[in-house]
């Protein structure tokens, strides 16, 4: 696939991600929040503030430097994947939040992940501090991630029985969208991933791990219920690959910064997989 239409078709790709999201929300599920604000409330500093520090440090201690580690740092900025509803729901997690926690750092990530990227592109990078702070990259990322979720919110409440049928659909459909754009991304910057791998993957593997730990065991420390410290595991464990790299590529015009989201995304399902029976395993032998 040549680079330009990679570009072009990236962008759709991630559209039809998004829009199947959307077919999946409601309103309530925004509101629901205030129905457990301390567990939603605990999740969401886990992932604005101690998974991107906890990244710094692994950036640091794996020597991860440049445009690779301006990578790491968008994929942790990215909200949580399609997939952490399906993990959460096989390791007994409370789903209803993971929906509520997905549609809020949707929202949220329109703010936060230009913030990040720009932050990473001043401790990173020479000179291109302000790429990622620039008002027309907040439009684009607004663009790609709210825009066509709030349309698939549109079309559920005026076809809401088209919308049901369309879930599962929706959801293989996105799966599908995932392994092709990590593999097209993949593709591109394969020479970079050769030379990468060797700290790639274990920082890949690593941040998962990390995530997942964070999401879990911070909730349990402040007393949130098993159930629901699970739903902010995997919200947190599973990241958007698909937006990263097509922030990276479409947004920041820089194919090599999608490199680390393309690793992890064909990485992070073996750490979420363990983790999910685990957590169901220890959740038969000892309910919250």
């Amino acid at each position: 696939m040549g680079s330009a239409m990679f570009s072009i078709l990236l962008p759709i790709a991630l559209a039809l991600v998004m829009f199947g999201l959307g077919l999946t929300l409601t309103v309530g599920d925004f509101t629901r929040v205030l129905k457990y604000p301390k567990a939603a409330v605990i999740a969401l500093v886990c992932q604005m503030i101690l998974l991107p520090a906890g990244c710094v440090g692994l950036i640091l201690l794996f020597g991860l430097d440049g445009v690779l580690a301006v990578g790491m740092m968008l994929l942790v900025a990215s909200p949580g994947g399609t997939s952490a509803n399906l993990f959460s729901h096989l390791a007994g997690g409370d789903v209803a939040l993971n929906v509520t926690l997905t549609a809020i750092n949707s929202v949220l990530a329109v703010f936060t992940l230009p913030l990040v990227v720009g932050l990473s592109m001043a401790e990173f990078l020479d000179g291109d501090a302000s790429l990622g702070l620039q008002p027309a990259k907040f439009v684009q990322v607004f663009a790609i991630v709210l825009i066509p979720v709030v349309l698939g919110m549109a079309v559920r409440g005026r076809f809401t029985d088209w919308a049901e049928r369309m879930r599962e659909p929706v959801k293989i459909a996105s799966a599908v969208v995932l392994v092709l754009v990590i593999a097209a991304a993949i593709t591109q910057e394969f020479q970079t991933l050769l030379d990468n791998i060797g700290t790639l993957g274990p920082v890949a593997l690593a941040l998962s791990v990390l995530s997942l730990t964070i999401g879990y065991f911070v909730p349990r420390l402040f007393r949130v219920d098993r159930g629901q410290s699970i739903a902010s595991a995997m919200e947190i464990g599973i990241h958007n690959a698909t937006l990263a790299i097509a922030v990276a590529i479409s947004v920041l015009g820089d194919e090599t910064m999608a490199v680390p989201a393309g690793i992890y995304g064909v990485l992070m399902f073996f750490p979420a997989g363990i983790a999910a029976f685990l957590l169901s395993r220890s959740q038969e032998r000892a309910p919250a």
